[in-house]
């Protein structure tokens, strides 16, 4: 009976194994994109190198983490993309952001950052970016939390006249409470959906007690970018339900991005074991929304 069981279920694996070659065929290549930050000792050693590992890798798209004063790793915007795009990938997402002040949280007069914002997002548009995206922020006080519920959608309706999309990218405290407030659930329930978007770090989610399948159902077009992370390298830890993840995929989600922040072996041999997995993982889809 036990053997009969054992052929049954390897039998059952190789005909999964076997439809999943033959969708890979008829499909070809998945749009997986990278957040450059898997590879930030790389790239600060060797720019061209790093952004040609990262094409070799498979990845299809980019989402930068090196902006500062209206520069990419140092680079002009155009020439940038430019770079990204002669590598074989597009330039589609970048992490940028600014604190408030003590000043600003008490006054609600957020016109200093404002103007950072601005040079920012001219910044962005001209690397020709869709997503922008603040990577983190501290609430420490209900006060500070309403404010940045606030600030958000003002940038939001800076990015939206501008062409871009902005967003904020969850860790795990932003599932604390804040006096009264759950963070996470505040800012999405305090933001305006047509100017404010939310890139979900899976990982960090469930850092935080919270399951991403839940927050898709409870959130249902809230969530444009995922941030596809495990302890290390993906699918190594046990930690992170991916199969639940990409099977339960709300139509709001425009894209993905792998990002290794801790690694068993050198960063390039873990970001290119992280994008083999999802390669090779049949639920995972070919283009964005899932159809």
């Amino acid at each position: 009976m036990k053997t009969k069981l054992i052929l049954t279920v390897v039998a059952a694996m190789a005909i999964a194994l076997s439809a999943c070659a033959t969708i890979k065929q008829e499909k070809g290549k998945k749009d997986i994109g990278l957040q450059l930050y898997s590879l930030r000792a790389d790239i600060k050693k060797d720019y061209a190198g790093t952004i040609k590992a990262a094409a070799d890798m498979g990845y299809t798209a980019v989402e930068a983490a090196g902006y500062k004063d209206g520069k990419f790793y140092g680079k002009a915007p155009e020439e940038f993309k430019k770079d990204v795009e002669a590598a074989g990938m597009k330039l589609t997402g970048s992490h940028a952001g600014r604190m408030l002040s003590k000043k600003e949280v008490q006054t609600g007069d957020f016109s200093e950052s404002m103007k950072w914002w601005k040079q920012a997002i001219a910044a962005h548009k001209a690397a020709g970016v869709k997503y922008l995206v603040m990577p983190y922020a501290r609430f420490s006080s209900e006060a500070e939390l309403k404010a940045y519920a606030k600030y958000f959608n003002q940038i939001g309706k800076l990015c939206k006249d501008a062409g871009l999309r902005f967003g904020y990218h969850n860790h795990s405290h932003e599932f604390n409470k804040v006096g009264k407030y759950v963070v996470m659930d505040y800012l999405i329930q305090n933001t305006d959906p047509d100017l404010v978007s939310y890139e979900m770090d899976v990982y960090w989610v469930g850092r935080g007690g919270r399951s991403p399948v839940e927050m898709f159902k409870q959130y249902p077009n809230r969530f444009m970018l995922l941030h596809i992370k495990d302890l290390k390298e993906l699918g190594q830890s046990g930690m992170v339900g991916f199969d639940a993840i990409f099977n339960n995929l709300p139509k709001s989600v425009e894209g993905i991005f792998v990002e290794v922040e801790r690694y068993n072996y050198e960063p390039k041999v873990s970001t290119k074991m992280s994008y083999d997995y999802l390669k090779n993982s049949c639920f995972v889809p070919y283009s964005y929304p899932k159809k």
